[in-house]
């Protein structure tokens, strides 16, 4: 879809979407960084990528911190990124009345205000050199809502406006910011969430699978990573240049409904 060899930076990306979407690109040619909290796990995840012959490297990257963000927009420069995965995040689940605020105020920092900041720290250079694709890994929750996760909702629902806003700010060059809005996807995120409501509700593991994740969706089947990494590789194409501050459903008809 595209003759350009992408440097990409994803966020989040030692294990689950993050990784996958990243492998993804990897196999296609692309020189991708990939970033996270942990360290070792990412590096490691970037080396093994290496064994098999990809561009990857693996940098720390805590997206709260403004002095981290600053290291690894300087490290990348002059050359990149070209492509922004903001993929970083985490997932409490309490009646708001319960809600730790650090909690709260943990959920936005890394997956609103951090995907805001990065993006901030990475657009010059992108202007400069006259191309860049932002990609937000949003959620279902980006547009629909679920109880007991306010701070997740919350930071998956402003992505979609700040995805609209930094649109029209960038409409003059050829940058585009989009969200992907996946239901649910088999990652350990995930399946901690599983295991939480099984024990919440007395339920068996499958039960919580049939009946309350899938239950909303047509095709009763989890998106995958290789569809969420296809989709990435479409808008990050030259010919996906004039679809810029949309969000994009990828929910299996939950939203049709």
């Amino acid at each position: 879809m595209t003759g350009r060899r992408l440097r990409t930076l994803v966020t989040g990306a030692a294990s689950g979407i993050g990784l996958g979407v990243a492998t993804h690109l990897a196999e296609r040619g692309h020189l991708v960084w990939l970033t996270d909290l942990d360290a070792d796990a990412v590096e490691g995840t970037a080396a093994t990528l290496r064994a098999r012959g990809l561009e990857a490297r693996g940098l720390r990257l805590d997206v709260t911190s403004a002095a981290d963000i600053e290291a690894v927009s300087a490290a990348l420069e002059p050359d990149g990124p070209d492509l922004l995965v903001n993929n970083a995040g985490l997932q409490h689940v309490a009646p708001l009345e319960e809600f730790p605020r650090e909690r709260w105020e943990l959920l936005i920092a890394v997956m609103l205000t951090g995907s805001a900041m990065l993006t901030r720290a990475v657009l010059p250079g992108m202007r400069r050199r006259g191309f860049g694709r932002i990609v937000n890994v949003g959620s279902i929750h980006s547009l629909v809502a679920s109880p007991y996760k306010s701070a997740y909702v919350a930071a998956k629902h402003g992505l979609v406006g700040f995805s609209k806003t930094i649109a029209l700010e960038t409409a003059d060059c050829d940058v585009t910011i989009n969200t992907v809005c996946p239901s649910y996807v088999r990652t350990p995120l995930v399946d901690a969430q599983i295991a939480a409501q099984a024990r919440a509700h007395g339920l068996p593991e499958q039960e919580v699978v049939d009946e309350i994740m899938l239950r909303p969706m047509p095709k009763r089947a989890f998106v995958t990573i290789e569809e969420l990494g296809g989709i990435v590789e479409f808008l990050a194409s030259d010919v996906a240049r004039n679809v810029t501050g949309q969000w994009i459903a990828v929910d299996g008809g939950w939203t049709a409904q």
